[in-house]
C-alpha cells in the first residue's frame, strides 16, 4: 500500500470547512483523472478510482497513523512497473481518495479540486511503481 500524507508543509486543518457534495467531489476526482497525460491514461489497466469520507481506524493502524486527516489518498495494489509475464486474472488495483482530510485542508472549491489533482496525480504514480521519495521530488519540482 501506498498512500499520500500531507507533509509538514501543508496548512493546519480548517475549521471554516468548504465541503463538497459526494456528487462533486466525484467530479473533481474524474476531471483530475481526465486531465492525465494520455500516454499515463493508455497504460492504466484494471484500476478502480473510488472516493470514501476517510480511512478506517483498522486501515490507520495498519499503517501506523494516528488521524484520518493524515491519509489524503492510497493505491491498494501491484505497481505496474513490477508486473510480469505471469501477472492475470487478478482483482483490479484500488486508488482511493479520501474527501474529508482534503476539505480540511481547504478553503475554496478550487483548492479542493487542485489538491484532489495532486492526490490523484501522486496515487497514479504509485500505480506506475513511483514510491514517496521519488514523488516528492517530481513534485518540487
Amino acid at each position: 500500500m501506498r498512500s499520500f500524507t500531507p507533509n509538514s508543509q501543508l496548512r493546519t486543518p480548517n475549521f471554516d470547512l468548504m465541503k463538497l457534495t459526494r456528487k462533486e467531489f466525484q467530479e473533481a476526482v474524474v476531471l483530475a483523472l481526465r486531465g492525465l497525460p494520455k500516454f499515463f491514461k493508455k497504460k492504466m489497466k484494471n484500476v478502480d478510482v473510488v472516493v470514501e469520507d476517510r480511512a478506517s481506524r483498522e486501515l490507520l493502524s495498519e499503517m501506523g497513523l494516528r488521524s484520518p486527516s493524515e491519509l489524503l489518498g492510497l493505491y491498494q495494489g501491484f505497481p505496474l512497473d513490477r508486473r510480469g509475464f505471469y501477472y492475470g486474472n487478478v482483482l483490479p488495483d484500488k486508488i482511493t481518495i479520501f474527501q474529508s482530510p482534503i476539505e480540511s485542508l481547504c478553503k475554496t472549491r478550487e483548492e479542493i479540486e487542485e489538491k484532489v489533482r495532486e492526490v490523484v496525480i501522486h496515487e497514479v504514480g504509485h500505480y506506475f511503481g513511483l514510491d514517496d521519495e521519488k514523488l516528492r521530488k517530481l513534485e518540487d519540482e
